[in-house]
């Protein structure tokens, strides 16, 4: 029986071990997938010794992303770009890291959107400067989109991310926390990558009065589902697109790797987590 897992601290509010269940069930797997609480300075022992203990492989979520780049063997090109993994698997004894952040927000916003939403005007802003922001930033580099405005509360973290994903300095530009309204006003396309507008958290205090007509507002956050951004954009007409399709895509490369079988994001998986998201707790 295979079995991979998902680690972090906390662990609890994971929907991933819901995710990979359900496409167990699906394609009628014998295997299985749960959720394991790490603290960091656990991180590097577990991972040393996840093979030895009879799983595959797993997810690495926060916040050990970053930490967990340092602890591998070996990386992908992508993981190695955005010094962050959040995928591990054992192969040939070499402990691998793989980043699949940048392919579940690039796939959740065609999903979402549809064909040419890339062709946005203006650019885009991320907000955040953390391993998500790197693997938002990176997909939409891959894209083409430019110019791509950073922005963080932290400004020497915004700094490091441009730094760190266009040395030639042509493609990025990191801009302060207080232009933030100005930078959302001329954005084509308008990304949260913080935990701000997540259940217990502010919101984020962004203005979206002057955004432009038909910009996309997109959060990685799902929990709630339609944070107060999102809430925000909405009411001003603009396209929004929530953090669930993220987690759901990003998913789908693991469980390839650690099953052997090509899972689906359907509207039948959607509909499972916004259930349990729903579930009074």
């Amino acid at each position: 029986m295979a079995k991979a897992f998902v680690i972090g601290q906390p662990i609890q509010h994971s929907r991933s071990p819901l995710i990979h269940g359900h496409w167990l069930r699906k394609h009628g797997l014998d295997g299985s997938y749960e959720g394991i609480e790490v603290a960091p300075q656990d991180l590097a022992r577990f991972l040393k010794s996840f093979a030895a203990n009879g799983y595959a492989g797993g997810n690495v979520t926060i916040p050990h992303k970053e930490a967990a780049f340092a602890v591998v063997d070996r990386r992908t090109s992508r993981a190695e770009r955005l010094r962050a993994v959040n995928t591990v698997w054992v192969e040939d004894g070499v402990l691998w890291g793989d980043n699949t952040d940048v392919e579940g927000f690039m796939a959740n916003l065609d999903q979402s959107l549809g064909e040419g939403w890339d062709a946005v005007e203006g650019g885009a802003l991320v907000i955040g400067g953390g391993g998500a922001a790197r693997g938002v930033v990176a997909g939409l580099q891959e894209r083409g989109i430019r110019p791509i405005r950073v922005a963080n509360r932290t400004a020497a973290k915004a700094a490091d991310l441009v730094r760190d994903l266009d040395p030639t300095g042509q493609d990025l530009e990191a801009v302060a926390w207080e232009d933030l309204n100005e930078a959302a006003r001329q954005a084509g396309l308008i990304v949260n990558t913080t935990s701000l507008g997540m259940a217990g958290q502010p919101p984020l205090d962004i203005a979206l009065t002057d955004a432009k007509p038909g910009a996309i507002v997109a959060d990685i956050v799902y929990v709630p589902l339609k944070t107060p951004l999102l809430a925000t954009a909405e009411a001003r007409g603009l396209r929004i697109v929530d953090g669930l399709g993220m987690l759901l895509h990003q998913a789908v490369p693991g469980f390839r790797r650690w099953f052997g079988v090509e899972p689906r994001v359907t509207p039948e998986l959607r509909a499972l987590i916004v259930a349990d998201l729903e579930r009074p707790k």
